[in-house]
């Protein structure tokens, strides 16, 4: 009878494993036969998977508001495809949930479990990530500048290409396909775009213009659109006064950043003084202090 019930143990056991080889096995050849499509387009389902309802509903995510709005336009503009929803959702429990742990890592040091080093370590940090999380949107403003700012000036080097080649009898999609090289951070969204081009024009560049999320980007694509209508004097009349008020905008841009960078020298020229003024002279005051309290006494 033992023997019977190692012999069914083992065959059970052989079995069961053999079943799994051959499952990893089908799915390894699956996957290495597989071929990938040669044009690569947008899979957006993926970007928009809702949390889950309750989680809204507690923190008040669940309903359109200013701040869903204002996130999700940062989100946009940062080239980040979050759904707002999950990000306000979490920023609210992270919000919630810090404070609650730099607190009991308080009650915990008070019990003796923890040392007052590690405490003050886990405070401090708690502390500090909460500031960042309340003070999220001034870091993604900033993100969002500096990727508008890439963005314009690529733009202009395209619309560049764009102007030199009009009155050339080549396609729309030709002359974007050669102004690729030309572009690094749009570079994965303009080839997403010709990919879709010949499956749907207006579909690709609405596409096109939400994954870039900025102004500059919005008023491009309409400008392509206006070209796949109708590549006319006009539109290319058009493009050459957006190009210069694109330049003129970088200009702008780069004026407040060279005035920002003289500010921040400015305050850091004024470190070295202050530094000097407590090791030469503050000593001198202190002397000067204590002669004129012997003289007075």
């Amino acid at each position: 009878m033992a023997q019977y019930d190692t012999g069914l143990y083992y065959t059970l056991g052989f079995a069961v494993q053999f079943v799994l080889a051959a499952i990893g096995i089908g799915l390894l050849l699956r996957h290495l036969s597989a071929r990938r499509p040669r044009w690569r387009i947008a899979r957006r389902a993926l970007h928009r998977r809702q949390p889950p309802l309750w989680l809204l509903r507690l923190t008040g995510s669940h309903r359109d508001s200013q701040p869903l709005r204002e996130r999700s336009a940062l989100l946009a503009g940062c080239g980040l495809r979050w759904p707002a929803e999950w990000y306000l959702a979490l920023r609210r429990t992270a919000l919630a949930l810090l404070p609650l742990a730099a607190i009991a890592a308080y009650a915990i040091e008070e019990a003796g479990a923890l040392s007052g080093l590690q405490a003050g370590y886990a405070e401090t940090a708690m502390l500090g990530a909460a500031i960042l999380v309340y003070f999220d949107r001034f870091g993604l403003e900033a993100v969002k500048r500096y990727r508008a700012d890439r963005i314009r000036r690529e733009i202009v080097l395209i619309s560049n290409q764009l102007l030199y080649y009009a009155g050339s009898r080549l396609h729309l999609h030709g002359k974007l396909m050669r102004c690729l090289p030309y572009t690094r951070l749009m570079k994965w969204e303009l080839q997403l775009m010709l990919n879709e081009w010949y499956y749907d024009p207006e579909g690709a560049i609405s596409r096109f213009k939400e994954r870039l999320g900025t102004s500059e980007a919005y008023g491009f694509a309409e400008t392509i659109r206006s070209l796949r209508l109708n590549e006319s004097g006009e539109v290319f009349d058009m493009l050459r006064e957006s190009v210069k008020e694109y330049k003129a905008k970088i200009e702008l841009a780069k004026a407040g950043r060279k005035e920002t960078v003289s500010y921040a020298l400015f305050v850091l020229a004024g470190l070295p003084i202050l530094y000097t003024f407590q090791v030469f002279l503050y000593p001198w005051v202190q002397q000067s202090r204590q002669l004129f309290d012997v003289l007075n006494s």
